[in-house]
């Protein structure tokens, strides 16, 4: 395998690693923020008193939007495994 496909692939893996990077982080970080954010919320209204008993949690979960871009971030990061593997499989 000539050397520019060797530099190929690694780059490949490098930006896929990069835009894994990228995509899925500010979605991991939101999803946290709020559920920080509720989970604050629901004790707050429990030492008030105003708690409700005859509801669950407030906390609602992912956001379609967040589950997308951390699906996004997954496979990308998948693609530069992979595309990690090949480069040292084929030095």
């Amino acid at each position: 395998m000539p050397a520019i496909a060797w530099l190929a692939v690694a780059a490949v893996a490098a930006v896929a690693a990069v835009a894994a990077y990228l995509v899925a982080w500010p979605a991991w970080r939101s999803y946290r923020e709020r559920a920080s954010r509720d989970l604050n919320t629901e004790r707050y209204r429990a030492w008030r008193g105003h708690s409700s008993r005859g509801q669950g949690s407030t906390r609602e979960g992912m956001t379609t939007e967040e589950r997308r871009r951390i699906m996004g971030g997954a496979a990308l990061g998948a693609v530069a495994i992979i595309s990690l593997v090949a480069f040292f499989l084929a030095t």
